[in-house]
């Protein structure tokens, strides 16, 4: 088991930035980790993720040149640096892990084994 624990969202104005980091404890080996958002009335949509090892990232297309990826191996910690936010980036945000032993970097729901509880962030125009 992995859990995760996701902290750093809240309220900001468009055009502003957040920092969203996730830790995560239990399970050492973690393949992948990343984030998924989801805004009221949406299905839940990929942002970015992170290879553990080597450091390979992909971004939704929505974000890309925006929003940042990173992550601290001894903190077990992975951070979402969110800048020139706009109000459709309002969602909750929630952390994830990809524990397969195989495979690129997934952008799908069911790519990842264990998710966080979520932190709100919400833009205001």
């Amino acid at each position: 088991q992995v859990q995760l624990v996701e902290s750093g969202g809240g309220l900001v104005q468009a055009g502003g930035s957040l920092r969203l980091s996730c830790t995560a404890s239990g399970r050492t080996y973690r393949r992948a980790m990343g984030w998924f958002r989801q805004a009221p009335g949406k299905e839940r949509e990929f942002v970015a993720a992170i290879m553990w090892i080597g450091g390979n990232t992909i971004y939704a297309d929505s974000v890309k040149g925006r929003f940042t990826i990173s992550g601290d191996n001894a903190k077990n910690t992975v951070y979402l640096q969110m800048s020139s936010l706009k109000p459709e980036d309002t969602a909750i945000y929630y952390c994830v892990a990809d524990v397969r032993l195989l495979g690129a970097l997934g952008t799908s729901v069911n790519e990842y084994d264990f998710w966080g509880q979520g932190t709100q962030v919400t833009v205001s125009s």
